[in-house]
């Protein structure tokens, strides 16, 4: 699946970066906004460069529904840009995540 990531402001006017997915579907956010839309790109490189290598979490959110996310060290990384109906299918998203981000153009 070809992937997209994309920096810049979020309808409040903070800074974020977002991978979407071929069919334009949100993959994966920052999970956060930051101080300024450089600091957006190196979270998003960072990203990019230690998503094949990071931890992937799924877990069951408030709502009943499926999500996942990536954590290098303790750190959040990432976060699964919808939820999912099951836990399989948020795992197949995360495994997804994890293999394709790397070759992902942008940010």
């Amino acid at each position: 699946m070809a992937m997209r990531f994309y920096v810049g402001n979020n309808t409040s006017g903070d800074p974020s970066w977002w991978l979407f997915g071929a069919n334009d579907e949100l993959a994966a956010w920052a999970g956060e906004t930051f101080a300024s839309e450089s600091n957006a790109r190196r979270a998003a490189l960072a990203f990019k460069a230690g998503a094949a290598t990071a931890s992937y979490e799924v877990y069951a959110d408030t709502g009943g529904n499926w999500r996942w996310r990536a954590r290098r060290a303790s750190d959040k990384v990432a976060a699964s840009g919808e939820s999912f109906d099951s836990k399989s299918n948020a795992e197949r998203a995360a495994v997804n995540v994890k293999d394709n981000a790397r070759y992902a153009p942008g940010p």
